[in-house]
């Protein structure tokens, strides 16, 4: 990949598992979706239903085939705008597409429409399928601990869900697609700050109002989905206030200038003492001038247990580290930085200039904030 652009495995989501790649886009389970299947297999044990348990991972597969679809066209639609989906990651309360860059107002309308939609098109297919059939269109609502009687009725709770899915989607507010929606209609008249403002409200809003009524009714799943909805309106929210403060403005004004580099015949224990000696975590190895690899502080750990200390740091090195042009947007890079121990090299063609951490750009949105 060309300079400034390549980037490394290490950007994972904190918490998410990598799974497998679907067009080229790796797809990741966060873990609380592991939590969510694990609620949904007991309570479906704890309410055993008329069908065998084949009708009902069908139904979950259906399900999980239905939003990956969703975050698909998201996908879709951000390529055919040029912008690359870093991953896609699965929550409890549907995925996520990371986009290698913010997306315009006009794009991001589009955007954000095309998901939705997408479950729409899904939904009417397949009861367009049972129409043609002359199916009986029973139990549309979809009921995840209720399994279902026959075949056709399989396809019609999977075809409701879609629907529910996309008008889900469509409530213009964070962290959902009309929220995203209400945000590029609103930046058309107002600030992105002030439009991102009044949609993370409308979704912390509507996210207090669910979990009220899932703890008076009671209903944990409700209470669950309102958590994570308050939960990505904040994120969004706050990543808003940084692009915001970070737009216009250069890497090289937030990255680090005092580092300390390892030669690649330096060991493990060179590593470890240099790690307790300073705050740094992540350091680049160095052959002569050029720069090889990278090596982070799980790296290190994990050499010291396998292999100890005397291990050479060339073989613990990460080779695909993130490089940035000191010259690069620093909104355009907060994306790929987006996730804790990320560490990207600083390089003006082969020479190192510096280091960009999370830990040092959440500093430097502090003091942004604070008007430094």
């Amino acid at each position: 990949m060309p300079r400034g652009q390549r980037t490394s495995a290490r950007g994972n989501t904190t918490g998410s598992l990598g799974v497998f790649r679907l067009f080229g886009v790796p797809v990741r389970l966060h873990f609380t979706f592991v939590l969510l299947l694990i609620y949904l297999i007991v309570s479906r044990l704890g309410n055993p239903g008329p069908t065998s348990p084949v009708h009902d991972v069908i139904y979950l597969v259906g399900l999980f085939a239905s939003v990956l679809a969703h975050e698909l066209a998201h996908a879709f639609i951000g390529w055919r705008y040029g912008i690359k989906t870093i991953d896609i990651v699965m929550y409890p309360i549907g995925g996520v597409s990371r986009l290698a860059r913010a997306a315009k107002a006009g794009e991001e309308f589009w955007v954000a429409a095309a998901g939705p939609l997408m479950n729409l098109f899904i939904g009417a297919a397949l009861f367009g399928w049972l129409y043609f059939k002359h199916a009986h269109l029973s139990g549309l609502v979809p009921d995840l601990t209720r399994s279902v009687a026959n075949a056709d009725d399989l396809v019609a709770q999977i075809a409701g869900a879609n629907v529910i899915l996309a008008g889900f989607n469509f409530i213009p507010a964070f962290p959902m697609d009309g929220g995203r929606m209400l945000r590029a209609f609103l930046s058309k008249f107002k600030p992105e700050d002030e439009a991102t403002r009044l949609a993370a409200w409308t979704g912390r809003m509507l996210a207090i109002s669910m979990g009220l009524y899932g703890l008076l009714r009671p209903d944990f799943l409700l209470v669950f989905v309102a958590f994570f909805v308050y939960l990505g309106a904040a994120q969004e929210s706050a990543a808003a206030m940084g692009r915001t403060l970070t737009s216009g403005v250069p890497v090289r004004a937030a990255m680090l200038t005092e580092y300390h580099t390892l030669a690649h015949g330096n060991t493990i224990r060179d590593a470890a003492n240099l790690l307790l000696a300073t705050s740094q975590q992540d350091f680049p190895i160095m052959h002569s001038e050029q720069v090889i690899g990278l090596l982070g502080r799980n790296a290190l750990l994990r050499a010291m247990a396998t292999d100890g200390p005397d291990a050479y740091v060339a073989g613990y090195m990460d080779r695909e580290y993130t490089t940035l042009a000191p010259d690069m947007n620093l909104a355009e890079v907060l994306p790929l930085m987006a996730n804790a121990g990320t560490c990207a090299l600083v390089m003006e063609g082969e020479r190192l200039l510096g280091l960009l951490t999370t830990e040092n750009l959440s500093q430097f949105l502090l003091l942004r904030r604070f008007g430094w």
